[in-house]
């Protein structure tokens, strides 16, 4: 499991297990309850990519928001894994 510490958002971390390179499981840990846990549901069973390229760049304050959040660690995992 890779767990990613948050940077200006509510939650505080994003916790992630993956299978290749599809995304088998993600958690929020803090944040908006409804909308981490429906971010989450939406990653699962889709390639990382496909992911990054929906979620990359939405705002909600201080210029990032949680799906913004979850593209980045995704992108820190695909770096990791090249």
């Amino acid at each position: 499991m890779y767990t990613y510490r948050t940077k200006g958002t509510c939650s505080s971390q994003i916790l992630i297990e993956m299978n290749g390179d599809i995304i088998e499981k993600v958690q929020f840990v803090g944040g908006c309850t409804g909308n981490t846990q429906g971010v989450a549901r939406l990653a699962q069973g889709r390639r990382i990519d496909d992911v990054i390229d929906l979620l990359k760049g939405i705002q909600c304050r201080g210029g990032t928001s949680c799906p913004d959040q979850l593209s980045r660690a995704l992108e820190e995992i695909k770096a990791q894994n090249a």
